[in-house]
């Protein structure tokens, strides 16, 4: 098995519906930000224009907890500001909280850690 150095899976929450290109830009911006820091971005944001917010959401969910012998594809979560006005956003939280993930704000770096492995219990 190879010795890779392990770049984060990084999944990019925040709104999007109602603004203004679906705040694309934002989402896109911070996308950048985690490839300088040498991560991967999962962009919910490069789904195409058209869908329903819940046909969007049976898209993204996935990215969230894609299974891989029961682990989560997203090592971390990055939600972007305005991310508590989002039904969207806010079903992700709470999906990464109960399995356990670290999740940062991106405005300011706060960050919900899981206590333990009980967390996603």
């Amino acid at each position: 098995m190879s010795n890779q150095h392990h770049h984060k899976r990084i999944y990019i929450a925040g709104p999007m519906s109602g603004l203004p290109d679906c705040n694309r830009s934002a989402f896109h911006a911070e996308a950048n930000h985690q490839r300088e820091r040498g991560h991967i971005p999962l962009n919910p944001a490069t789904l195409p224009d058209g869908l329903t917010q819940a046909e969007y959401m049976a898209c993204s969910l996935p990215m969230v907890m894609l299974a891989d012998e029961l682990v989560m594809l997203a090592d971390e979560l990055v939600m972007l500001p305005g991310w508590r006005d989002s039904q969207g956003a806010t079903a992700e939280f709470h999906l990464a909280m109960k399995c356990g993930k670290v999740i940062r704000q991106a405005e300011d770096g706060f960050a919900w850690y899981p206590t333990s492995p009980e967390v996603a219990a």
